[in-house]
């Protein structure tokens, strides 16, 4: 069960709401709160897996509520307001999704489909966690060449990355991105459409992709392996790579092992 607790000022978009939520069988609603102050005790309390969050809230507003929790182990956040201009910063928060009031049904289930994903890969993170300080206790040793050997799910890296770029949130497919080039403190982002710019240090980023396919050829560039065409080495131990939009990426000789992935 998907245990939730439902934030709004107005009593009656508290009511609408968990009269939708009752078409999900998988969903609980532990609580009900009418202010931020008190879904910040509630959530405290309760400890529950969701969040339908009010932004526009007097005292503490939404946002107010989130930054307060940051001692704790969060639950998922869906911000839920009449106001489409907050998008951005509910991204920021790290928000499971963002919905318009009036809620729709649709859309609603679209948010519950995101969330029940969100929280599936959670769970398998902590059991995994679980798993291993058990193993740590019984069998340092084994633990140890576990960890060694042990590839990390694939689930458990990022599928869509949120970026803000000149004002606009854009979701984008982490399969679609080609080739990843630092720029100090920035991160260009190039697509087949377009290339955007995300503030995120280069080792942040790689922590986010999957290493099996996301792989740095550079100091400062990280490819997509599906998005290899050819490989040309050349004469001084360094290597070039063509991917899939014609673009020449430079392998350095520190990193010319990722060309026997292609050997």
């Amino acid at each position: 069960m998907i245990r939730t607790l439902v934030v709004d000022d107005e009593p009656l978009a508290v009511r609408g709401l968990c009269r939708r939520l009752e078409a999900h069988p998988d969903v609980e609603v532990v609580g009900e709160a009418g202010s931020g102050r008190e879904a910040i005790r509630q959530i405290r309390t309760l400890k529950p897996d969701l969040v339908f969050l009010d932004i526009q809230m007097p005292a503490f507003d939404g946002f107010a509520v989130v930054d307060a929790l940051a001692d704790v182990t969060p639950p998922l956040f869906v911000f839920v307001t009449a106001y489409s201009d907050h998008a951005l910063r509910a991204f920021e928060k790290d928000a499971a999704d963002y919905l318009m009031k009036p809620v729709d049904a649709d859309r609603l289930a679209q948010s519950l489909d995101r969330v029940r994903a969100r929280l599936a890969e959670r769970r398998r993170a902590e059991e995994a966690e679980r798993l291993a300080q058990r193993l740590a206790e019984v069998d340092p040793q084994a633990a140890a060449e576990l960890e060694c050997v042990a590839e990390p799910p694939p689930d458990r890296y990022e599928r869509v990355i949120n970026v803000r770029d000149q004002g606009q949130i854009f979701r984008v497919e982490v399969d679609t991105i080609e080739r990843i080039d630092a720029a100090g403190d920035y991160m260009c982002l190039t697509t087949p459409e377009r290339t955007l710019v995300l503030r995120e240090t280069m080792k942040d980023l790689e922590r986010r992709l999957d290493p099996r396919k996301f792989l740095r050829v550079h100091r400062s560039t990280i490819v997509n392996l599906d998005a290899v065409r050819q490989v040309r080495p050349h004469t001084n131990g360094e290597c070039f790579l063509t991917l899939a939009s014609g673009a020449c990426v430079k392998v350095s000789r520190s990193y010319r092992d990722v060309v026997a992935r292609f050997l």
